[in-house]
């Protein structure tokens, strides 16, 4: 186990591609749990490191973290230690197999569960340090639309969707995209579809989601959401194998068909510009970043929820790809 400061020069530099760009933060997220989220997370940045970039990986998952366990990484500091002041932040920086930084997160942490005013500083100031010292940083979030994931998905400047073509998986997704768009304002978001039981399924997934979204959804500002697919990756039994060993499908199968998946992802997310669109913060949205004087008050169980109208929405998401003829 190797640790790294943050000695980069901070600002924009030639990525391996020769385009200059400002650094930018991605959250990889899911509504539903066990989707790949944290596996696409650690493969995407080793394949971005191998294009030439510095990468930084952040697991925000402070409840159920497991990027130690996919990466067979054991930390003497986590991001738990920075927060509370018992680490520094260099200290609690790893090289992971893959060429690509990681800032690992304690597990089974109760005081994380919600958003807190002084958690919500913490991310915050987290982001602004290490954003300048590199090409991009993966935020991998929780699953679900807890306060706590949706805030950590508000720093990013885009939202990385990742489902399986399962109703229950896609039916989480569109809750997960309406969510964002409703109170983050964004216009458009990237998917990622895991799990693919043919090449081109994620294609065929991609449509039929976005099919629901404009039917269902309308943006406070007007307008809808697009979804930008990034691709698929085909259901393969190296990834099992590679959890198992605790090592990274891209560097232990690399001519896998899960790698060369991922493989052409990285290379979609690394020229793939300009920044996904995103409208002005609606009033009352969970992103204000600096420090908040007052404790965060308990939401009220009488209110109703931001959509309430979800369920039957994401039922016709869910079975959007069962009604459909096979798209080969």
């Amino acid at each position: 186990m190797s640790t790294t400061t943050l000695t980069t020069s901070p600002g924009s530099e030639p990525t391996a591609t020769g385009r200059t760009e400002r650094p930018r933060v991605f959250a990889i997220t899911s509504g539903k749990g066990g989707v790949g989220k944290t596996m696409l997370a650690a493969n995407l940045a080793a394949a971005l490191a191998r294009r030439g970039e510095r990468v930084l990986v952040i697991d925000a998952d402070l409840g159920l973290a497991n990027l130690d366990v996919v990466l067979n990484l054991q930390p003497r500091r986590t991001l738990h230690d920075v927060f509370t002041g018992q680490g520094t932040l260099d200290q609690a920086l790893l090289t992971a197999p893959g060429d690509f930084q990681v800032l690992l997160a304690g597990s089974g942490l109760i005081e994380y569960s919600r958003l807190t005013p002084t958690v919500r500083e913490q991310f915050a100031r987290l982001i602004d340090t290490v954003r300048p010292h590199y090409n991009r940083v993966l935020i991998d979030t929780g699953a679900g639309i807890s306060d706590v994931v949706l805030y950590a998905i508000s720093m990013a400047d885009e939202a990385i969707v990742i489902a399986t073509p399962e109703p229950t998986a896609l039916a989480d997704a569109y809750a997960t995209v309406k969510v964002l768009g409703m109170q983050q304002g964004r216009t458009s978001m990237m998917l990622v579809v895991n799990q693919t039981h043919r090449h081109g399924e994620g294609r065929h997934v991609a449509a039929q989601l976005q099919s629901v979204i404009d039917r269902f959804i309308t943006l406070p500002e007007g307008g809808t959401i697009r979804l930008n697919p990034l691709g698929e990756i085909v259901s393969d039994t190296s990834v099992r194998q590679a959890v198992q060993r605790r090592q990274l499908v891209m560097l232990a199968y690399p001519g896998s068909d899960a790698a060369q998946g991922m493989s052409a992802i990285a290379m979609r997310l690394a020229t793939l510009h300009p920044p996904a669109g995103r409208l002005p913060m609606p009033a009352g949205t969970l992103v204000t970043l600096l420090p908040v004087p007052e404790p965060v008050a308990t939401q009220d169980a009488s209110a109703p929820a931001p959509c309430a109208d979800l369920p039957a929405e994401a039922d016709l998401a869910g079975a959007a790809v069962t009604v459909t003829d096979d798209p080969r």
